[in-house]
């Protein structure tokens, strides 16, 4: 079968007197390779397009090689020196990994961990959500040509990671989170600053608002580009924004309650239309929302207590047979670790279950099209996928 035989059943077939139709045996196809140039929101991924004109034919996803074999490299690492390797598997958002690579430790060797540590990893937590939200909301508005919002939410972004590197010396990996607890509270004055960083925030959110989804040109390239239906959702395990944004309320913060949330006072937001404009704007409500949650911690969270339970020496620790499944809602929707142990001081098996797999494969390939390719990276970005994820 002929590359271009695979589109017959979109074009008719030839008119007898020659007009009006288009002859496949004849029609060229041609193939273009867009990507990798969305650094830090699909980062490495690139798309291999097969093009009529302008218009996408077939789309396939290649994600590279930058950051591959994550999970069988934590195989062969006692169980504290995953660390450095997990935080890699999704850069914009570390602590997500963090969470659940210690949460699911903690469960296999029963261990419970103190109240202010709870309330300190949903705070890195939430924090993680909003500087990874601010990276996405820059990139969409890039792939659409409008490059000063990225300026703006990038500068606000940083000073988030600045009170990462408050609390923890590092700005983009952290590895605060570790089994057992946190490795320490907020420094004196923490408080005052976040606010102060959280205020600028909002200031610049409006900018936004005003700069992008008032933006005529913004709205006729991403209302109606990349439609999810609702009853995609299940089939294709869609999460997190995209699933809601088709009306489906999945949250993992609600549905299997974690850490603190159960404490804090908030609804899943959902929308309606489910195009790119609808996963933004709802992407910007939550913005907002994950501010208010960071003050509802901040208002809660003991300011001193015991931050670590007792674990053995980590350089020796061996933990009982057994499996489990930890879940955590990050930016983009559920993130897990299904995590086996076998009495080692090995884990046995560690499978990352990321949303980008379905988001970026399955997912990106089906909606892409149809699609022109000028928005082609528009959508790719509407979907908020991070590559290290599918080549774990």
């Amino acid at each position: 079968m002929t590359e271009e035989s695979k589109y017959r059943d979109k074009f008719p077939a030839k008119n007898p007197d020659g007009t009006n139709k288009i002859d496949l045996d004849s029609h060229k196809f041609i193939k273009v390779w867009q990507g990798p140039n969305h650094p830090g929101i699909t980062g490495n991924m690139s798309l291999e397009l097969d093009l009529q004109g302008d218009e996408v034919m077939q789309c396939k996803t290649h994600v590279g090689y930058l950051h591959r074999g994550f999970e069988k490299l934590m195989e062969r690492r006692r169980f504290i020196q995953c660390f450095p390797i997990c935080v890699r598997i999704a850069v914009p958002e570390p602590d997500f990994n963090e969470y659940c690579l210690s949460a699911s430790f903690e469960e296999l060797a029963g261990i419970e961990i103190p109240e202010a540590a709870k309330w300190m990893r949903t705070l890195l937590l939430e924090m993680s959500r909003l500087q990874s939200f601010l990276m996405w909301m820059g990139g969409q508005a890039g792939s659409f040509g409008i490059g000063v919002v990225g300026q703006w939410t990038n500068y606000a972004r940083d000073l988030v990671l600045d009170r990462f590197e408050e609390i923890s010396g590092g700005r983009i990996y952290h590895m605060h989170m570790t089994p057992g607890g946190v490795r320490g509270l907020p420094p004196t004055g923490f408080e005052n600053r976040m606010e102060e960083t959280l205020q600028t925030i909002e200031e610049i959110m409006k900018d936004v608002k005003d700069t992008l989804f008032d933006n005529t040109i913004f709205k006729k390239r991403s209302i109606g580009l990349g439609v999810i239906k609702p009853e995609m959702v299940e089939p294709y395990g869609i999460t997190g924004p995209n699933a809601r944004a088709a009306g489906i309320p999945k949250d993992v913060r609600k549905d299997y309650p974690y850490l603190k949330y159960p404490e804090l006072d908030f609804d899943v937001l959902t929308a309606e239309n489910s195009d790119a404009y609808t996963r933004a704007e709802l992407r910007r409500q939550e913005i907002h929302m994950t501010i208010d949650l960071i003050r509802q911690i901040m208002a809660k969270m003991p300011q001193s207590g015991d931050y670590m339970a007792k674990v053995p020496n980590v350089l020796h620790w061996q933990i009982p047979r057994g499996e489990t499944y930890v879940r955590a809602e990050c930016t983009r929707g559920e993130y897990g670790y299904y995590t086996v142990t076998d009495g080692s001081g090995y884990p046995r098996r560690i499978n990352v279950r990321g949303p980008s797999y379905t988001h970026a494969v399955a997912l990106m390939e089906k909606m892409a099209i149809d699609v022109n390719i000028a928005d082609t990276a528009g959508l790719m970005v509407s979907l908020h996928t991070y590559p290290p994820e599918i080549e774990r």
